[in-house]
């Protein structure tokens, strides 16, 4: 089966100009393409790493070469022009006269119309991957990289109106690109971006304008890490203090700082919260907590170390132990639980392909095996991946690799989940290679920063 999934990913690889570009987000053949047969920069990463993993650096560095002049580029958009530093959310090949150039979307032909917040900063965390595994800083320390560098950054720590470190973004801007009521602080992009200020720090050059922007990023970096897990942290312990909060305080000393109800804890968390686990919620704002699970964001904070060890273990407890819920027979659930009710119909706009427990709202991604996979190796607790990768042994293959499952459990094949999605079948490449080279990690891997660490104490 890992034979095919090669073959598989090799038979997605996009062409510029007679060089390997990207990949195609999936080859269904039996659906209209519409835009996935562009490479959307989210969903190549996957791809990138399992290349890299295989040693094929080539497509990589083709991929960051060419996206990173489209971050500075012309755009065409009949709206008001987000800023400079952004990555698109996806490119595709045309050709005038013979000649061929790239097409970017930045959001303008999306449903919804939504800037890609994620793009950019998926785009550093795999330029330094790249680094990581070929050993080619020159490539991330020339000028133009240099300057991208700066404009992501320029993107993420521009002063604004806004009191707290964490990323402020609108629904539908990352994987969860529909309405689900994610609209804030979501815990996925607040790792994304932990995880993108640490590559920058590892890519910048001291010197000149690096040395200024070296400074922000450390700043950042230990406002950021306290504050995720001063407030976005839950636990059996954290959980009984949410529920004898005190409202409407005032003050520097206040418990209750973000003015949480104890109302607002959903009636399923109280028995399902072991007293082993824990997790990071979704979101946080001004009176509001998201109790949601999100599995990427919390499998990514264990990868870049935004977890702290005994967070990481908690969060693998909690995994182990809700198994059914959060992996079920197709690792794994996006989020959990589902919206349903009035609940979906106010938070998702009553979308269709956003039912309970399909899609992004409580469906089951295969391709989140390969976070669940780094986040099990870097923790010790292999025997889950080793679990989760037999549930998807033969049925990927099987079902033609589907993008994602339906159900509260994973069983059905997505209702209008496309084949052949790319990015399934890159997880599940990179998910092996995990477990047979471990070494690998160290490509997606960021180990704990005892300068970071210090903010907490």
């Amino acid at each position: 089966m890992l034979e095919e999934a090669r073959k598989a990913l090799e038979a997605s690889i996009i062409y510029y100009r007679e060089r390997p570009l990207g990949t195609m987000a999936a080859l269904d053949p039996e659906v209209e393409a519409l835009n996935y047969n562009q490479c959307f920069v989210r969903d190549f990463v996957a791809s990138a790493l399992a290349f890299l993993m295989q040693g094929k650096p080539e497509i990589v560095r083709n991929f960051l070469v060419e996206t990173l002049a489209l971050q500075s580029g012309e755009r065409q958009m009949k709206c008001f022009k987000p800023g400079q530093g952004l990555m698109p959310a996806s490119f595709k090949v045309a050709s005038r006269e013979g000649e061929e150039y790239l097409v970017a979307d930045f959001g303008e032909q999306a449903i919804g119309r939504v800037t890609p917040i994620d793009s950019c900063l998926w785009w550093m965390v795999l330029l330094r991957a790249y680094v990581k595994a070929t050993g080619d800083l020159a490539l991330a320390h020339q000028v133009e990289f240099q300057r991208g560098i700066f404009l992501i950054l320029d993107l993420c720590l521009v002063a604004r109106l806004n009191m707290y470190p964490t990323m402020l973004v609108p629904d539908g801007s990352f994987m969860i690109d529909r309405r689900m009521g994610v609209y804030g602080y979501p815990l996925e992009i607040q790792a994304l971006l932990y995880a993108a200020l640490r590559a920058a720090r590892e890519l910048l050059l001291p010197g000149n304008e690096g040395d200024s922007y070296i400074q922000a990023v450390d700043d950042r970096l230990g406002h950021l890490i306290y504050h995720i897990h001063k407030y976005y942290w839950l636990d059996f312990k954290r959980l009984n203090e949410i529920y004898r909060y005190k409202g409407e305080e005032f003050g520097e000393t206040v418990m209750n700082e973000f003015n949480i109800y104890p109302g607002s804890i959903p009636d399923w968390l109280l028995d399902w919260l072991p007293e082993s686990g824990g997790y990071f919620a979704g979101n946080l704002g001004p009176g509001r907590l998201d109790f949601r699970f999100f599995a990427l964001g919390n499998l990514l904070a264990i990868c870049n170390s935004l977890a702290s060890e005994q967070q990481s273990q908690a969060i693998m407890d909690l995994l182990e132990q809700r198994w059914q819920d959060l992996v079920g027979r197709t690792p794994m659930k996006i989020c959990f639980p589902a919206l349903e009710g009035r609940d979906w119909q106010l938070l998702t706009g009553s979308d269709p392909k956003n039912v309970p427990w399909s899609y992004h709202n409580g469906g089951n991604w295969p391709v989140l095996i390969w976070l669940l996979a780094a986040a099990a190796q870097k923790t010790g607790r292999v025997a889950l991946a080793n679990r989760a990768l037999e549930l998807i042994d033969t049925c990927l293959y099987r079902d033609r690799w589907p993008e994602y499952y339906d159900g509260k459990h994973g069983r059905f094949i997505g209702k209008e989940a496309r084949r052949y999605q790319t990015w399934t079948i890159a997880g599940f490449i990179i998910a092996k290679e995990l477990m047979t080279n471990p070494q690998h990690l160290t490509l997606i891997n960021f180990d704990e920063d005892p300068s970071i660490i210090a903010c907490l104490l």
